[in-house]
């Protein structure tokens, strides 16, 4: 629901597709400071909140040799984690629509959980306590962190949204890097607790600091000072993406969403991207110092994949407003089937130059699809549920993780690496099958823009 409009400055407008705006007020009125402020606080958020996922395979090696547990065991735990963190984005759309959430109380206790998941893993002498600290606990916070500060991000820029969703999604990968540097070149048995007791007391401090200071704007909210918004849907000078993506030809509610036949062909190529996304995260820095590369070449690949999921969401977000976000998301799949071949081969034959380029091709590949899928839901199921439509899509997640990592670990004891890597580049390319598919509901095809 929209809020009321409170003074007679602050009208509505609609838009040639319907679409409702709110015009009227400033992010100064609103905030008191530029709506920056709103990107910077929910991209030092994902900065932080992103290391339990993209640095845990600098810490799997060391969490097997500490306590005797297999590394099996160990990688189960992020595949349980991943669950948490994916299924409940949706809840924290859901709720935040209705009032029942504040932004500040999602993410300062999205923070607080976070940190708990890195205290556990440091501190954990059982299993249990891993899977009930960081993959339940750590999983949840993280997922309150991602869900909040995302929708934050859409909502503040809805003229720019595509680059600054990736902006933020990307800051939830490359946060890591350092981390994932100092882990895998000095992270030991003996320092382990030492080391993630003082990431988790950084990673509160940020986390939680930024949630203070976090804010949502109206429903429908268009910045003063942009374009007037009836023009911006149709400029294709100004605005590129029009061409390019075509808004919805309605609003879906979620329920509406879940009885649309678009809705699994994009569900399913998210399940198959963060299969194979996860499936590298748990297992490339392993398959690199096994094969004789060395924990320092292992934690490189590791960084490079994280860096280049990050930064490749900001350049493949400013791609896709000028060619398609769905033409993007299928080039995108097909390099990251690519780097799965490209990372085995090298990992085998302990070449470092291919080794970094694989890792790329793969971040860069299979990292990409949450922050398109931001703007495909948009641009297929309209504005108004677009948080909560975006958070059920997302749940795929959950289904790739345990795809990813779960088959994954069964495929490695039968068939050894080539097989999960040749696995992982066949599931790829199967998503970019499936994404070329992908039509907007309710537009007949004659009047779907050529790819």
């Amino acid at each position: 629901m929209s809020e009321p409009l409170t003074t007679p400055a602050v009208r509505e407008l609609l838009d040639v597709y319907g679409r409702r705006y709110r015009v009227g007020e400033s992010d100064l009125e609103l905030l008191g400071r530029p709506r920056s402020w709103m990107l910077w606080l929910s991209g030092a958020a994902m900065f932080a909140a992103g290391l339990q996922q993209y640095g845990f395979g600098a810490i799997a090696p060391v969490l097997t040799g500490a306590h005797g547990w297999t590394f099996t065991e160990v990688v189960v735990s992020l595949a349980v984690w991943a669950v948490a963190q994916a299924s409940v984005v949706f809840p924290v759309a859901w709720l935040r629509d209705r009032g029942r959430l504040s932004p500040q109380a999602a993410v300062v206790l999205g923070g607080l959980l976070c940190a708990i998941g890195l205290v556990t893993l440091g501190h954990a002498t059982s299993l249990a306590v891993v899977f009930a600290g960081y993959s339940l606990l750590g999983g949840i916070g993280t997922g309150l962190v991602y869900g909040t500060c995302v929708g934050a991000v859409m909502r503040w820029f809805p003229d720019r949204a595509a680059t600054r969703v990736g902006a933020v999604s990307g800051a939830f990968a490359y946060g890591s890097v350092p981390f994932v540097l100092v882990a895998g070149f000095a992270l030991t048995a003996g320092n382990r607790a030492v080391l993630l007791d003082v990431t988790a007391a950084v990673v509160l401090i940020v986390v939680a600091g930024s949630g203070v200071l976090l804010r949502y704007p109206p429903q429908h909210w268009w910045p003063a000072g942009a374009p007037d918004p009836r023009e911006w849907a149709r400029d294709k000078v100004r605005n590129r993406s029009v061409s390019a993506n075509r808004p919805a030809i309605r609003h879906y509610r979620p329920a509406e969403l879940l009885r649309c036949g678009t809705t699994l062909a994009l569900y399913l190529t998210v399940v198959l991207a963060a299969a194979v996304l996860l499936f590298d995260l748990a297992y490339l820095a392993t398959f690199v110092a096994e094969r004789g590369g060395g924990t320092g070449l292992a934690a490189v690949a590791l960084a490079v994949l994280a860096g280049l999921t990050g930064t490749g969401r900001v350049l493949l977000g400013w791609l896709s407003d000028r060619l398609g976000r769905r033409r993007i998301l299928q080039v995108a799949l097909i390099a990251g089937a690519v780097g799965q071949f490209v990372l085995f081969y090298s990992g085998e034959h302990r070449h470092a130059v291919g080794l970094v380029l694989g890792a790329a091709l793969a971040g860069l590949g299979n990292g990409c699809c949450y922050t398109l899928l931001t703007g495909l839901v948009r641009e297929y199921f309209g504005e108004d549920s677009a948080l909560q439509n975006f958070g059920v899509l997302y749940s795929a997640k959950a289904v790739g993780a345990l795809l990813g990592i779960g088959l994954a670990a069964l495929v490695v004891a039968a068939h050894g690496y080539f097989g999960a890597f040749a696995a992982a580049g066949v599931l790829s390319l199967a998503g970019a099958v499936l994404t070329g598919r992908l039509a907007q509901p309710g537009r007949p095809k004659s009047l779907l823009p050529a790819r």
